[in-house]
């Protein structure tokens, strides 16, 4: 067999572990590797001609799965000190996932102990290993032991078998490839916070310390709020979800969801018309929020309360495209708030508010050059300017609007569902495959051109979106608890077209192996004013 590595050609004369191929290589912070773009634990036996990329834990793979390892480390070391506590691990704030004690009170002892555990579980170095069983074998097994830890996996068509991860006598299922052993993972900290406490690691930037910690209050109220309303009606993991929907409920769902939505607008709504000042209103978020449905939503909503929204989109003032900053890999950095010419839309703004009349502009993608085809504005009584853009949470997008004209909305499809009490769906996952399907269906483009662009998309939220969204007025989320079951049917089938020979095919498997837990929903139950159809079609609003 041969195996390339990098640009080395090593003959194997018997099947053999990667770590045993490259063990010069592996040092204390290679995590994992890609086998033919797959992602594979270090003691996956090789049998084949393989291609082998070693994953260390600075990188974007590599840092998911020392996360992992950390919250399966955290869930042994409770089970050894606490075995009655019912832990919940909730959702991702600041470089930390913020989990909860459902039958405890938590306490700064109860962290001391088991973050003492954990440190002793990590330099014993104790091995993790897979376990694969058949369904049959499985189903025996949950009988047996009374637990319900990676249950769901009994449930999904797409898998004829179930793993587990045991270290020394705990299992559990965490979704995605696991460290070999509890070593790996040197850097983290158990600390109390709000109602529950933070599991804090490190950044990909730096492993080898804690990123400071940034309160995120308005954020965590969303997602309890969301949360809260989920659990009352019993769909906060992914088997009651599934269960409803097999038992014919899915209309139900997915109208209680859309009727939360619709309330939460109209809240905003009857908040900014509290505000006499407001002039301005200013909707930012990440890609996929639905920030464009969302501004013509919460339009509906002020014109109820008297007020005419006048939409402009700053995407209209990108600036030339010779003028476009360029990044770090020599690529047109769209992102970058410098992208935008901040100049001509102060003044426009500024000039409307005066009451003076302007020629907007469109921008033509195609050419690269804003075009004025004789569209004029000019605001009249009770008009009210709803922008949205990646970048309205930062003042210095509108520096000649006196604050207090200013309101602004941070939206983001803030998740709440769980696959499982340890196993979480991540936000920027559900916005990945919003954007997957967005880009097939209304941009001709394929999921790999989605996925070659979302690092760099993602590199622009950290550093224009996501440092200001403590500066809104309100948060709006976006998210719902359907969506994914709805995208199924449209994404999956995209992300099955894309070759073991492309090096996204690792985070094409990685949802696709996410997907096969959803039971679908068809499309024919979403309203046509839901958030949704501005990624799958079929709505009422025009963009």
């Amino acid at each position: 067999m041969k195996i390339t590595y990098e640009e080395e050609i090593i003959e194997i004369q018997k099947p053999m572990t990667v770590i045993e191929i490259l063990k010069d290589k592996c040092n204390e912070h290679i995590i994992a590797c890609k086998c033919n773009n797959q992602i594979r634990p270090l003691n996956y036996l090789i049998e084949e001609d393989t291609k082998i990329e070693l994953i260390d834990d600075s990188d974007k793979d590599g840092i998911k799965i020392y996360i992992r390892a950390l919250m399966y480390i955290m869930s042994k070391a409770f089970e050894e000190i606490y075995p009655e506590a019912l832990i919940s691990i909730e959702y991702q704030l600041s470089y930390s996932m913020f989990c909860r004690i459902k039958n405890m009170e938590v306490t700064d002892e109860i962290l001391k102990k088991v973050s003492d555990r954990m440190q002793q579980i990590i330099e014993q170095n104790i091995p993790i290993k897979k376990v694969t069983m058949s369904k049959e074998e499985g189903k025996k097994f949950y009988e047996e032991n009374k637990t319900s830890k990676g249950k769901l996996q009994l449930d999904c068509d797409d898998k004829d078998y179930i793993t587990l991860y045991y270290c020394e006598d705990y299992y559990n299922y965490f979704y995605g490839v696991m460290p070999i052993s509890t070593g790996y993972t040197k850097i983290y900290s158990l600390e109390k916070y709000d109602n529950g406490f933070i599991l804090r690691y490190p950044s990909r930037e730096d492993i080898t310390k804690l990123v400071e910690f940034k309160d995120n209050k308005q954020l965590l109220l969303a997602l309890q709020e969301y949360e809260w309303i989920h659990k009352r009606l019993k769909e906060d993991t992914l088997h009651k979800l599934n269960n409803k929907i097999l038992n014919g409920e899915a209309s139900d769902i997915v109208l209680l969801d859309e009727a939360l939505h619709e309330k939460e607008i109209s809240k905003i709504s009857d908040k900014i018309l509290e505000k006499e000042k407001v002039k301005v209103v200013l909707i930012a978020g990440p890609s996929s929020s639905g920030k464009t449905t969302f501004a013509q939503r919460l339009g509906l909503q002020l014109r109820i309360n008297g007020l005419n929204p006048v939409t402009i989109s700053v995407d209209n003032y990108f600036v030339e495209r010779e003028d476009t900053p360029i990044d770090e890999n020599g690529d047109y950095d769209f992102e970058s708030l410098y992208a935008v010419d901040i100049k001509l839309f102060n003044e426009h703004i500024s000039e409307l508010l005066n009451g003076e009349e302007i020629e907007m502009p469109t921008f033509n993608f195609h050419t690269g050059h804003k075009e004025y085809k004789g569209q004029k504005l000019k605001l009249e009584e009770n008009d009210i300017l709803v922008i949205e853009g990646i970048h309205c949470l930062n003042d210095e997008l509108t520096p000649l609007i006196p604050a207090e004209n200013k309101f602004k909305i941070y939206i983001s499809a803030l998740t709440v569902l769980n696959i499982d009490y340890f196993n979480r769906i991540s936000t920027t996952d559900s916005r990945l495959l919003r954007r997957i399907v967005r880009d097939y269906q209304f941009r001709g483009y394929s999921a790999l051109h989605t996925l070659r662009r979302w690092d760099s998309v993602r590199r622009g939220e950290k550093k224009y979106i996501f440092p200001y969204q403590e500066n809104a007025d309100v948060m709006f989320n976006t998210s719902l608890i359907y969506e994914i079951s709805a995208l199924k049917p449209i994404v999956q089938p995209l992300l099955e077209e894309i070759s073991n020979q492309e090096p996204e095919y690792a985070e094409a498997r990685r949802l696709c192996d996410l997907l096969q837990y959803f039971v679908p929903i068809d499309k024919k139950f979403i309203p046509t004013n839901s958030l949704l159809t501005e990624f799958i079609g079929g709505g009422d609003f025009k963009y």
